[in-house]
């Protein structure tokens, strides 16, 4: 068990700001390295998916020790299943709740998604983030189940819209109407994922920017840009492993004009580049940030 984490001086837990960048363990040299160079000067806060940390010992936990200690971090769960038909994993929870005081991280968000299995009480995971039916059955289930999640941990989390590629045939409400749905029910925080509004308006047919002016932007916590891989010209992959398109970019920029230069984080997972190349794409989240905020 660690200590809590005490922080350098000048450094800021208590929020999420600016711009941000996913801890890849190929990323993690790089930036011990690199830390307090120019170039990664607009890293403002990291974010990790607590599943792959929670328990980890020797170098790892070192490795997560040194972050704590110079970026505020944010945790974007994976497998918290909150449409699952199974019972919420709670015994996970409370390992997540430690793992937020611990490095006191004080933003847990998760995906609006189903990932498990159930049968008999029995839990098993899918390994893929799968999409919930959009009816109101579904609303009041979720909510329920989110509520719960939070009850536990004893803060609000926020839920991010999430990429799909089949569409429930029970469904009875358009993808936007079920989120706001679950964020008003649940009275939670929306973590906003850019690409896939993108990713879902090719997939789907609806107008990307249209969903955009609908979302309840006092809700927004803090976004994800990616990029995704075209399959075919009517259907897009989120992959996180290339980079962002001009029409995300696009989104996000709207995204500004409407809601404030809310704290945005690059995802990549895959085909992951060098250091210095993935800083094009923060400093240039950082850049439109700074555009929005100047207005303001």
């Amino acid at each position: 068990m660690h200590t809590v984490i005490a922080k350098t001086p000048g450094h800021d837990q208590s929020a999420i700001k600016g711009s941000g960048l996913g801890l890849k363990r190929a990323l993690i040299p790089q930036i011990q390295t690199a830390y307090q160079q120019d170039f990664i000067a607009n890293i403002d806060f990291v974010e990790v998916a607590p599943e792959n940390w929670i328990g980890a010992g020797g170098k790892t936990a070192k490795q997560l020790d040194w972050f704590a200690e110079r970026y505020p971090i944010a945790c974007h769960g994976l497998c918290l299943s909150l449409g699952g038909v199974a019972p919420l994993n709670t015994a996970f929870l409370q390992q997540v709740k430690q793992f937020l005081q611990q490095y006191q991280i004080p933003l847990y968000t998760e995906h609006l998604s189903f990932s498990t299995d159930g049968y008999q009480g029995q839990q098993g995971y899918l390994y893929d983030l799968l999409p919930i039916p959009f009816t109101e059955e579904a609303v009041i289930y979720v909510a329920k189940r989110i509520r719960q999640t939070q009850d536990i941990l004893g803060q609000r989390i926020a839920v991010e819209n999430a990429s799909y590629y089949v569409q429930a045939p029970i469904s009875t409400l358009d993808e936007l109407t079920f989120l706001k749905a679950v964020l008003a029910e649940a009275d939670c925080l929306l973590h906003l994922d850019i690409n896939n509004i993108y990713v879902n308006s090719v997939n789907f047919g609806f107008d990307a920017h249209e969903f955009l002016r609908g979302i309840p932007g006092e809700r927004i916590v803090y976004s994800h840009v990616a990029g995704h891989y075209q399959q075919a010209p009517d259907l897009l992959i989120d992959t996180h492993g290339a980079d962002v398109i001009d029409p995300v970019w696009a989104l996000l920029e709207e995204a500004y004009q409407l809601f404030g230069a809310f704290p945005t984080l690059l995802e990549r997972d895959n085909d992951i580049p060098p250091l210095k190349q993935l800083m094009h794409e923060v400093d240039r989240i950082a850049a439109l940030q700074s555009c929005y905020l100047a207005k303001g």
